[in-house]
């Protein structure tokens, strides 16, 4: 059964669930809830983002990873190209970095709070980075 996980940003409410295909990034990123971040909008990826975490290590490798998450698909970038760092695809979003393509372990998918992606997108562009919570449900 998939885990859910709310996740609050930019004064926004979301319910994300857990990805079967995921784990181990699911399990190790469990341990960190409730987690608190800053949201930054990405910089090459397109319409999406990101919790930059510089050298982070998270402790897993590369699983049921892809560069091209959908809307309300949230990934997990273990780093080695670039930073360690987590991306939510809120319209159309290529992962990439100033190295060029990347993929990411996608680990949580949004189920309820959708519709305010795009809300939570251009909060970020316009008015800077925004307080992010995730925790379980």
């Amino acid at each position: 059964m998939n885990k859910r996980i709310l996740i609050t940003a930019g004064g926004l409410r979301f319910v994300a669930e857990t990805h079967p295909d995921a784990p181990l990034t699911v399990a190790a990123f469990s341990k960190l809830l409730p987690y608190r971040q800053k949201l930054i909008h990405v910089r090459w990826s397109g319409e999406g983002c990101w919790v930059p975490l510089g050298d982070f290590q998270l402790g897993v490798s590369f699983e049921n990873h892809t560069s091209h998450p959908s809307v309300g698909d949230i990934l997990f970038y273990p780093g080695g190209y670039s930073e360690t760092e987590i991306i939510l695809a809120y319209g159309a979003c290529s992962f990439a970095s100033k190295m060029g393509p990347l993929a990411g372990n996608h680990f949580l998918t949004i189920v309820e709070g959708r519709e305010q992606l795009r809300v939570l997108g251009t909060r970020v562009l316009w008015e800077g980075a925004q307080d992010v919570l995730f925790e379980a449900l």
